[in-house]
């Protein structure tokens, strides 16, 4: 996608997404539901559009390691070193978030996954429109979709916009937590290979 294409596309998208409208982007893995993370109703309205399991907790997108503060998580100097060295990537990470505020989002479960992704068209979408969920676009256990074609056959005119960027293909974020040992455990394989060193050092 050209630059300059890109940001004419996030000058109509931006402020649909602002006022809480939900759309389908090509995000740095596959295509996502993309919604406002801090809109209570915009998320609800994912869960349904995709018939998402409503105790499933979603991955939240964030432009820097500063959004995790709106979500009341401090990060302690070893963290931040570590999620220094290990973002931006295609790595989810779960931290603790009990605030009744974020329910939302975390379902009940007091635990949230956040990714800061390294695709830059993304998040200079995401340093606009603050954080979003955006779990991949398909149907609950349906296979995701890789072009926007397959999105709309999903979800049709449910959904406010498609951003067309061709075929992606991409396996999902690798998902880690901080142990207490204060170092990253993998909980699922993805994307990225962590090493044990010098990330997990």
């Amino acid at each position: 996608m050209q630059k300059d294409t890109w940001t004419q596309i996030q000058k109509s998208i931006a402020p649909i997404l602002k006022v809480g409208g939900v759309g389908v982007v090509p995000t740095d893995t596959l295509y996502g539901v993309v919604g406002s993370a801090l809109n209570k109703k915009t998320v609800e309205r994912v869960y349904v559009l995709r018939k998402r399991d409503l105790k499933k907790p979603m991955i939240v997108l964030i432009s820097s390691l500063n959004d995790l503060k709106k979500f009341g998580i401090v990060l302690s100097a070893s963290q931040k070193k570590t999620l220094d060295e290990v973002w931006p990537a295609k790595v989810s990470v779960v931290f603790e978030c009990k605030l009744k505020k974020w329910e939302h989002l975390h379902r009940g479960q007091k635990t949230l996954a956040f990714r800061f992704p390294a695709d830059k068209e993304l998040v200079s979408l995401l340093k606009k429109v603050g954080p979003l969920v955006a779990p991949s676009a398909n149907l609950a256990g349906k296979k995701p979709a890789e072009t926007y074609v397959e999105a709309k056959k999903y979800f049709g005119e449910d959904v406010d916009f498609y951003v067309d960027c061709g075929k992606l293909k991409s396996k999902p974020s690798t998902l880690v937590e901080f142990g207490k040992d204060g170092k990253l455990k993998i909980l699922r394989e993805g994307a990225v290979r962590i090493a044990k060193k010098p990330l997990l050092g």
